[in-house]
């Protein structure tokens, strides 16, 4: 549903192109310091405004509604809103009779019985994932000294990014990415068998960041190329640390101590400039879409920031189920 977690537990709200959007935070620690401006820097780095990214421009100002007194945590659930103030939503109309080619309209359609806010993508909005920052800013400071860094790496199958996303954008299409994680600091022990391992714990969070079309932690795929001698990590040293880490820092779905590492495919954005070919749903007929509103031509562009935090959830959840996070932070 729309909530996650078991000692961490977040909740998502909002639409697209409606009031707000926004998360509560459940389970956070008494007398962590947590402003308004703390949430910035991270959400400032979600934004839109670079090339390849969409027209739309929101202010994106964070309102800490409740759990924060004096300008610590006090324990209670935390709700963070946000503000849409920039829609265009006559954008949409189109897709009451035509929805998008590989965006959920049509599924949120037929699962709902047409009440969904369709406008901007309505609940299936890449704008939700503001809430799942905001939560990751709090998950940062819980985890200390653990420090999670995602980066592009690859963008439309080229790791020259820009000029892949200038080849896109004269092209009126768009383009995916591959996104890096590397989580250093990290403790040995976090995961529990067998269903709450790690590698699940994390990929759950991943997998519901809109366009995220897979996952591989360590050698990822490349491990079924190769021979157990040369994919086993050795061990160098009685801590556990190892010379290679093709594991991505995980055996038997619990952290080793080394650096965790994973890499998440982001898929193309569905909304494109291009003329497609697609069913009208009304008439039933083939027919043109050309698809209106503010789209980004590379998603990837915005989303290390969102995976950054996704996976400083899960690690601030496996950390106070470990009891490695107490319930009054000093």
């Amino acid at each position: 549903m729309n909530s996650i977690g078991t000692l961490f537990r977040l909740s998502i709200f909002g639409e697209s192109h409606g009031k707000c959007v926004g998360i509560v935070v459940d389970g956070v620690p008494a007398g962590i310091p947590l402003t308004e401006s703390d949430l910035e820097k991270d959400l400032s780095r979600r934004k839109s405004g670079a090339k390849g990214t969409t027209p739309r421009q929101e202010a994106d100002i964070p309102r800490i509604m409740s759990g924060t007194f004096n300008d610590h945590t006090t324990g209670a659930p935390i709700m963070i809103l946000f503000e849409n103030t920039n829609t265009r939503s006559r954008d949409y109309s189109f897709l009451l009779e035509t929805p998008r080619p590989g965006h959920a309209d049509f599924v949120a359609h037929k699962k709902f019985g047409g009440f969904e806010d369709y406008r901007g993508g309505g609940h299936f909005s890449g704008r939700l994932t503001l809430g799942i920052v905001a939560a990751g800013v709090i998950a940062k400071k819980m985890i200390h000294p653990i420090e999670v860094k995602s980066s592009l790496i690859e963008a439309g199958g080229s790791t020259n990014i820009d000029e892949a996303v200038e080849k896109a954008i004269a092209e009126q299409d768009s383009i995916g990415g591959i996104v890096e994680t590397i989580a250093t600091n990290m403790p040995v022990g976090l995961g529990e068998p067998f269903f709450g391992n790690i590698k699940a714990i994390i990929a759950h969070y991943i997998f519901s960041i809109p366009a995220i079309k897979g996952i591989e932690f360590g050698s990822g795929f490349a491990a079924a190329r190769m021979r157990g001698s040369e994919h086993n990590d050795k061990f160098i040293d009685i801590n556990g640390k190892t010379a290679t880490n093709f594991a991505g820092g995980i055996n038997g779905g619990i952290s080793n101590g080394n650096d965790l590492i994973f890499r998440v495919a982001v898929k193309p954005t569905s909304s494109i400039h291009a003329t497609q070919h697609t069913m009208n749903m009304k008439t039933g007929t083939m027919t043109d879409l050309n698809v209106e509103g503010r789209h980004d031509t590379c998603i990837a562009l915005r989303v290390p920031v969102v995976v950054e935090a996704a996976t400083a959830i899960a690690l601030a959840d496996l950390m106070l189920q470990e009891q490695r996070v107490k319930r009054v932070f000093k």
